[in-house]
């Protein structure tokens, strides 16, 4: 009984393996083998036996005349199964052409010799055979088969055969589907000869198909199988060679060092057929799914594009693999993300790493968001492997975008995870072209592609294009993939470490002038840290001719008004850019101080005073060549009242110049001798013994018998407890007792806070170290007395020189016989002028003293708030000859050009 079927392929001349039709889900259908009876053809080679003569041209005839086409057969025998795929002796007809005839016809085959008497079929086949014999066709050919070397193993050398034959067209046929993405294809070499490879598509991965009895098969690998084999098993193909399974690792990863063995086992490239490629088939069918690392051997051509394309479509329609995924979500459509723009152009303001950027969005109000470029990695700064590619990459963005204006869109957000915060990922467009600036980082070797999960959405929208820059960088051996040891960068050298260290470079740099650096950080309005990288060196420069407000530099400090936005001002405006600066002296903790010029005429401190973010100190700004610029940029800003200025009132101003007339007299000289026994550092204080009087004697003497009374056993009243106010006797940490006064007791902490009262210092002293005073020593009135300086005052405890006038008030004062002149007197506290008797000045100048030599050492400003100041004009003068010393010497708070606190 004559059957139908298809021709699946041809083994070699004379055998067939025929299939049916698919199901109705697309099935694969069942197939067997069909030898033509009473013909022979030579037999096809493998990896251990070579073809016999003419076997290739042979089969060659009939693939070409019967492959993928239907044809009639009839078993006559059915011989043994091989692996369960039955085997028939028969005939067969295609299209009413007897393929025994045409195979004998041509000389492809040869008539099998038979013991049974010939039929009339049997002698018109001979003829057909003498007649192709005569003609020297197919294997009559008398001048033999063309010499050629079949190779069936792999090249034994893969790299060098793929250097040679890389993204050549070579014309193939497809021999073997080991299942829908990986092939076996025999490739007619340019010299003739033939090799058979593997290729597995690029681009893309089907389900795995079995390849044994028994073991089961992923999900629609047989129908991927079957979709690839039905169209391009045993037909002429066009094949291009990519690259080696090995994936383009990621640099600075475990592994990626590692060579690949000279012989794979297969190559990855394209396989067209004249109907188009077979990937975008496959994908499209839901039967392939798009593997992302290809993307650097496709994206150049377009052909990942139409790959993701092509899945869309599937997912879309929910095909074969995509049966039971979720629909596509549109979220990142959406306008917002976290409530913030998702789309905005902005201006970089600050490069963190060679991927991460903080920009300033201008739609809203100039607010900084930190991003991360979109699946890229940029090297790490803390890894010596890395550190150099990783400062390479930060100073590739730096140049590229700071101060830039940049399209950014948020692609999705990296919640927090461990140790590190969310994250907006984004991608980031400059230039009029809507360059990605992590495809150009990439493709330069200094930072790699994230790879991400299969099913991972959460990427860039231009992940192929990354993935192809990889591709290249890898490819030319740039930066990160050159395989090189690069040495880490060496840390600058800080010029500004000490005054010491500044000094010397001093006098070179006036004499170069202006000299280029890179703004490495702010530290405050008018304070700066520069890079040179020439020289590889970093310094400090704080801006000459003005003072900016300060800004607080812990938590536990408070920043002085608009000390913040001067900070965030600077920093917008000149962080990590391109400067210029000019140096004219070395203050005494080793800054610079000079200017800063951007884009070649920008004053930096110009611009600061224009804003109303700084005012002109004109002690220092007189001595500037542009000094009529800063006070032209400070008479605008307070003209349209900015920020500083907000609140300034011209008229008050001009009245406040007129000093008034004062109907104060000074008090009568009072000169006392004493010596300060005691400090006060919080709250700036001090406490004088005078010893001009009896009562310091009779302190020596009730010191003497105290101490005796207290080598004895001292009774405790039982439940005794100090109370605030009392008169006690108290151990000072120096474990001696003396009388002292309670300020405040806490029952819970068993302790209370105590003034020793003959000495003025104080303490907190634990119950058990506290005894009632004693009657006899009652007597005698405390003699220490609380004091503080006439005119003057310190600098503010929040300023950084307040504990070096601190330690300076000490170094002149305490524990010295001083001279004090009482100049006024508040109920209990002295107002004191206090002299050195062993200064020469003192005996030649009334008005010389202490309080005059800290306004000197510009420690201390004039206390404008003080009620008698005026009563003391000459003594006002000698003040105010101090304070401009002081400014002269750049001394103190003076050597950054800073003004008084009171000015």
């Amino acid at each position: 009984m004559s059957m139908k079927a298809i021709v699946k392929s041809v083994i070699s001349g004379d055998s067939l393996v025929l299939r049916g039709r698919p199901g109705p889900q697309g099935q694969p259908p069942k197939e067997r083998v069909l030898h033509l009876a009473d013909v022979s053809a030579p037999r096809m080679g493998s990896s251990s036996r070579d073809d016999e003569p003419w076997a290739f041209e042979s089969r060659e005839f009939l693939r070409a005349l019967a492959v993928g086409k239907e044809i009639s057969f009839t078993s006559s025998h059915s011989l043994d199964p091989n692996e369960d795929v039955p085997r028939d002796l028969g005939s067969a007809d295609l299209g009413g052409l007897d393929l025994a005839s045409e195979i004998l016809k041509n000389g492809w085959g040869k008539i099998k010799e038979s013991k049974r008497e010939p039929t009339d079929e049997d002698i018109r086949k001979r003829e057909l055979e003498n007649e192709a014999k005569s003609a020297g066709l197919g294997l009559w050919n008398p001048h033999g088969p063309k010499a050629r070397t079949t190779h069936y193993t792999m090249p034994t050398d893969s790299q060098a055969f793929l250097s040679e034959y890389k993204r050549k067209s070579l014309d193939a046929i497809v021999e073997q589907v080991r299942d829908g993405s990986t092939l076996r294809v025999r490739l007619f070499l340019p010299e003739g000869d033939h090799q058979l490879v593997n290729i597995a598509l690029a681009g893309v991965r089907a389900a795995r198909a079995s390849t044994k009895q028994g073991e089961p098969s992923e999900p629609w690998g047989e129908e991927a199988k079957f979709f690839t084999e039905s169209r391009l098993l045993q037909r002429p193909v066009r094949v291009q060679l990519l690259s080696l399974p090995t994936s383009t690792a990621t640099p600075f990863q475990p592994n990626s060092g590692s060579n690949a063995p000279s012989t794979a086992t297969l190559f990855i490239g394209t396989v067209l057929h004249p109907a188009g490629n077979v990937a975008e088939f496959l994908v499209a069918a839901g039967l392939a799914r798009v593997v992302d690392w290809h993307a650097g051997m496709l994206a150049a051509s377009g052909g990942m594009e139409r790959l993701r394309s092509a899945e869309k479509n599937a997912k879309e329609k929910r095909l074969c693999l995509y049966a039971s995924s979720a629909q596509p979500t549109a979220s990142k459509s959406d306008a917002t993300v976290n409530g913030q723009s998702r789309s905005f152009e902005a201006i970089v303001t600050r490069v963190w790493s060679g991927d991460q950027i903080s920009v300033a969005e201008k739609a809203s109000n100039n607010k900084e968001r930190r991003l991360q470029l979109s699946s890229t990695r940029g090297p790490k700064l803390s890894d010596a492997k890395q550190a150099f590619y990783a400062q390479e990459a930060r100073e590739f963005l730096r140049k590229k975008l700071i101060g830039k204006t940049v399209k950014c869109n948020i692609d999705f957000v990296r919640p927090k995870e461990g140790e590190y915060d969310e994250r907006e990922c984004a991608t980031v467009r400059f230039g009029n072209q809507n360059i990605n600036v992590a495809v150009q980082l990439i493709e330069k070797g200094l930072a790699s592609v994230v790879r991400h999960k299969r099913d991972d959405e959460d990427r860039s929208p231009d992940y192929d294009s990354l993935m192809a820059a990889e591709a290249a960088a890898a490819a030319e051996l740039r930066g990160i993939h050159s395989g090189k040891d690069v040495a880490p960068p060496k840390q600058p050298l800080n010029i500004s470490e000490s005054s010491t260290r500044a000094t010397p470079f001093l006098n070179g740099f006036k004499r170069l002038g202006r000299m280029p650096a890179v703004v490495e950080y702010v530290a405050a309005g008018s304070r700066f840290k520069l890079l040179l990288p020439k020289d590889n060196q970093t310094l400090t420069l704080v801006l000459g001719g003005i003072r900016a407000p300060r800004t607080a530099r812990n938590a536990s400090e408070k920043s002085e008004p608009f000390g913040p936005e001067a900070f965030e001002f600077a920093t917008r405006r000149y962080m990590q850019r391109d400067v210029e600066f000019e140096v004219d002296t070395v203050d005494k903790s080793g800054g610079f101080i000079g200017s800063l010029y951007l884009n070649k005429n920008e004053n930096a401190a110009v611009v600061l005073v224009k804003e109303g973010l700084a005012n002109v100190h004109s002690y220092s700004a007189d001595a500037l060549s542009w000094s009529k610029q800063l006070y032209d940029a400070e008479s605008e800003a307070k003209a349209a009242k900015r920020n500083l200025w907000q609140d300034y009132d011209e008229a008050a101003e001009k009245a406040a110049e007129i000093t008034p007339e004062v109907e104060a007299s000074p008090m009568k000289s009072k000169y006392i001798d004493i010596i300060i026994s005691d400090v006060r550092t919080t709250n700036f204080g001090f406490s004088v013994q005078i010893l001009n009087t009896e009562g310091i004697a009779s302190l020596e003497k009730l010191m003497r018998d105290f101490s005796l009374h207290h080598q004895g056993a001292v009774t405790v009243p039982a439940g005794f407890t100090p109370k605030s106010g009392e008169l006690v006797s108290a151990k000072f940490s120096d474990g001696a007792w003396y009388r002292a006064k309670i300020r405040r007791a806490s029952p819970i902490k068993k302790e209370a806070e105590v003034t020793f009262i003959d000495y003025g210092n104080q303490d907190t002293v634990a119950f058990k170290d506290i005894r009632p005073l004693a009657p006899q020593f009652r007597s005698l009135p405390g003699q220490a007395r609380d004091a503080r300086l006439s005119f003057v005052k310190l600098v503010d405890p929040e300023s950084e020189y307040y504990p070096e006038a601190i330690d300076r008030f000490r170094q002149l004062c305490e524990g010295r016989k001083l001279v004090a002149n009482i100049d006024a007197q508040e109920g209990p506290l002295l107002h004191l002028r206090l002299i050195d008797p062993q200064n020469p000045q003192s005996a030649t100048d009334p008005y010389e003293c202490l309080n005059a030599e800290l306004l000197r050492d510009g420690l201390a400003t004039i206390d404008r708030k003080c009620n008698y100041l005026s009563a003391y004009p000459q003594l006002l003068k000698k003040l105010k000859d101090s304070v401009l010393e002081a400014k002269k010497d750049r001394a103190g708070m003076f050597e950054f050009g800073d003004v008084e606190e009171d000015d």
